[in-house]
């Protein structure tokens, strides 16, 4: 992405293997919607289908991880092309949503996951990278707020629904505590704690319905609860009761992820489709812990420290297991196994001819684990590419 002569033309390894996989992404997948001028959206599939070739597929909360990645890239190296294209991926779902939603105009969706995801995306892009607030963001932001459970004071997971779960309530307490709203979040992260936390291995159950839980571990789900207790660490107000809490937490959930989420310290993937996205997410917010952690929580250097290896692990996993194609990093759907060229690209016409590396999902999370290990190296000392 760097010219020869320019700021940023010497790079470390890690950010020169974050700007292979921002390529490789930009070039296979990202491109303009129905020929919209000053649009951008991430292509399902490559090689692309129809449906994903003419965005009748989307994937909205698929979009919001891809504007997270490209606010990645623009905050580690600054450049007009990376602010024009984000301004642009910023923009363009509120145009296909609100063209799919009969009747609904902007952000709105039944799944409030989905748009906890966008909102956090869009306010990193507002905040971090001077993009212009997109429309319609207050109103969902309001609407996830508003659409609380009477009961619990916590997010469903759809609309009016009876499934409350950790995907929804842990990017929603994020982004209140962002917001400044550290009473919604707080209540949120402790909702997630009592409910939520297996007693047994720590780990964060998938959600509750009607008082069942839902017992399944997904690695997003840890992630999105050791962010937003990282969140408060920084935000909420520093009291020592208070963040002794946040420190058990966090280390009780790092060592359950370490021992029940990975293999000899790399993050485990969850296949294609949407399961594609949950490794790079948790180590999105590994990579938070990592960097983000106040000294005021105690034993903030060991807790740093811990989430910093399972990042770097990772990502010497993911890269070393990685294919070239045309120059650039195709990264599998498992992170201690060689990637699979699609074979779509030999008999694009075969509907067989699917595997979990031809997804935007599976790519996306490769750049965004690409993004944590070159913010890590960056940020901890200690660490470099090997």
């Amino acid at each position: 992405m760097s010219s020869p002569g320019s700021p940023s033309a010497q790079l470390t390894a890690w950010a020169s293997r974050a700007d292979a996989a921002e390529a490789a992404v930009s070039h296979r997948h990202i491109r303009r919607l129905w020929a919209v001028p000053r649009t951008r959206m991430g292509c399902a599939r490559w090689p692309a289908d129809v449906p994903s070739a003419t965005f009748l597929s989307w994937h909205y909360w698929w979009q919001a991880q891809l504007i997270d990645c490209a606010v990645d890239a623009a905050v580690r190296d600054p450049t007009p092309v990376r602010r024009r294209r984000l301004g642009n991926l910023c923009r363009t779902p509120w145009i296909r949503n609100t063209v799919s939603r009969a009747g609904t105009v902007g952000w709105r969706r039944d799944f409030n996951d989905d748009m906890a995801w966008m909102a956090l995306a869009l306010e990193r892009a507002t905040r971090l990278c001077g993009v212009r607030t997109p429309r319609g963001f207050d109103k969902m932001t309001a609407a996830l707020v508003d659409g609380a459970d009477p009961a619990t004071g916590v997010l469903p997971w759809r609309r009016g629904g009876d499934f409350l779960n950790a995907a929804t309530n842990g990017p929603a307490a994020i982004l209140c505590a962002r917001l400044g709203w550290t009473d919604t979040a707080e209540r949120l992260c402790d909702w997630l704690d009592a409910t939520l936390r297996d007693p047994q291995t720590a780990l964060i159950h998938d959600g509750i319905r009607k008082g069942v839980l839902v017992q399944e571990y997904y690695t997003y789900c840890q992630g999105a609860v050791l962010g937003a207790e990282t969140e408060l660490a920084a935000h909420a107000a520093d009291a020592v009761g208070s963040q002794a809490m946040r420190g058990k937490r966090i280390g009780r959930l790092l060592e359950a992820v370490s021992s029940g989420m990975c293999v000899g310290g790399v993050i485990h993937g969850d296949g294609g489709e949407d399961g594609g996205l949950f490794a790079g997410i948790l180590a999105r917010y590994l990579a938070g812990v990592a960097c983000d952690l106040p000294e005021s929580v105690p034993d903030a250097g060991l807790l740093r420290g811990t989430a910093a290896n399972l990042v770097m692990t990772s990502a010497e996993a993911a890269w070393g297991n990685r294919i070239e194609f045309d120059g650039e990093p195709l990264f599998g759907h498992e992170w201690v196994t060689p990637a699979v060229v699609p074979a779509a690209l030999f008999r694009p016409d075969d509907p067989t001819a699917r595997v979990a590396e031809r997804d935007l999902s599976v790519q996306v999370s490769g750049w965004m684990l690409m993004e944590a290990a070159a913010r890590v190296d960056k940020t901890v000392a200690g660490y470099g590419a090997g």
